[in-house]
């Protein structure tokens, strides 16, 4: 016999039992002996005592504990504390306990030895090794009778907010804000930049003669000079491929080409806040945020630690919209995992408006032959083109 509820099930296996049971009374009718009446009577005691003593123990079963740290960068590890408690009149077996993930392979599943009304604790080391927020904790414990008569899953309430996992910053190239363009230019060519006006003063011993505004001058019969507004540096933008990377070969694969994209984008992130340069990354899914460097890298980083790539509009879609922001940028980053030929249009067409753009392109095979012809036309277009190798932890 089988039940479930929710986050629960229940094993009863008492179909034998219950068939040796109605053969000894049988027999005991049959032939007048209370020897066949005792022990048919004895295996359902025995059946409802099993019963009795799950359901007592599973349902006052506790679990208690926490980690040694609640926040950790990918590849780190903690110490996960358990503590279980029960109570029952009748014994049980030891208990079979199911860890979340981030514990270790071989911890995953557990027979504890554990008696009535005495607490038993133990700690378990977790490997964080995928961004993101794990569950590391226990996730059931299944108790059985001492003859495997009865057994209950039960999953126990889990209370905080999880193991926080970061992205692990690592080193790129300095960013480029236009074919040797290091930024300092643009500032100088913005103040000389006769078409953005903020106001007009009186002529000052020292003031260029093409600064002089003629026409307001002549009207209020004095040199009147204009005054612009303060230049601002070149802005990065930082554009993350939010949506559900290409399939690949397992699980794991796919997770480690997850971090890779968190990685880039918080390894950009870093190298821009070593700059002057204002830097934003805007994120997209079922919480969409726009990353400013300003925010400061903790915030980014826990930031990026909750993307969960559920982005329902293609990548291409957002290069093409992203493209009203170009003659505003002066250095565009792309990080994806996948690239088809729209995408190579559209960051082609982002190179021609203005910006250095650079691809960081994620993938387990940067000489897969489909690959080498898109590359190609970016790079004959001046779109710089790095490859990110998902490595795990």
């Amino acid at each position: 016999m089988k039940t479930e509820k929710k986050g629960e099930r229940i094993h009863c296996r008492v179909v034998l039992p219950l068939l040796i049971a109605g053969a000894l009374l049988i027999a005991a009718f049959s032939t007048g002996s209370p020897v066949f009446l005792t022990g048919a009577a004895l295996i359902v005691l025995l059946c409802l005592a099993s019963v009795a003593g799950v359901m007592m123990a599973s349902a006052t079963m506790t679990v208690s504990g926490g980690l040694s740290q609640p926040v950790v960068h990918r590849g780190e590890k903690v110490t996960l504390e358990v503590t279980l408690h029960y109570r029952s009149l009748i014994p049980v077996a030891p208990l079979l306990v199911e860890m979340g993930p981030g514990v270790d392979q071989d911890n995953r599943a557990m027979l504890v030895d554990a008696a009535s009304g005495q607490p038993v604790a133990f700690e378990l080391p977790c490997h964080a090794a995928h961004v993101g927020v794990l569950q590391p904790g226990v996730e059931a414990v299944t108790v059985t009778d001492l003859f495997g008569i009865c057994s209950r899953r039960v999953a126990p309430h889990r209370e905080g907010s999880g193991l926080l996992v970061l992205p692990q910053p690592f080193e790129v190239g300095p960013q480029v804000y236009t074919a040797g363009d290091s930024g300092s230019e643009s500032m100088a060519r913005a103040s000389e930049d006769v078409t953005s006006p903020a106001d007009v003063r009186a002529w000052q011993t020292g003031d260029p003669m093409r600064k002089i505004h003629w026409k307001l001058s002549a009207r209020k019969q004095e040199l009147m000079v204009r005054r612009y507004e303060a230049p601002v540096m070149p802005d990065a933008l930082i554009l993350l491929d939010c949506a559900e990377p290409p399939r690949q070969a397992g699980l794991e694969a796919m997770l480690d080409v997850k971090d890779a994209l968190l990685e880039t984008a918080a390894s950009i992130m870093a190298e821009s806040a070593r700059t002057e340069h204002p830097a934003r990354l805007p994120l997209l899914g079922r919480h969409p945020i726009e990353l400013d460097k300003g925010m400061g890298m903790p915030a980014v980083l826990e930031s990026l630690a909750h993307v969960d790539f559920s982005a329902g509009e293609p990548f291409e879609s957002v290069l093409h919209l992203e493209m009203r922001r170009m003659r505003k940028v002066g250095s565009t980053i792309v990080i994806t995992a996948r690239l088809n030929s729209r995408m190579v249009d559209a960051m082609r067409s982002m190179r021609r408006m203005g910006p250095y753009v650079r691809l960081y392109l994620v993938t387990f095979t940067p000489e897969d032959a489909a690959l080498l012809p898109m590359i190609s036309r970016l790079q004959n277009a001046g779109v710089e083109v790095c490859y990110v190798t998902p490595m795990p932890m």
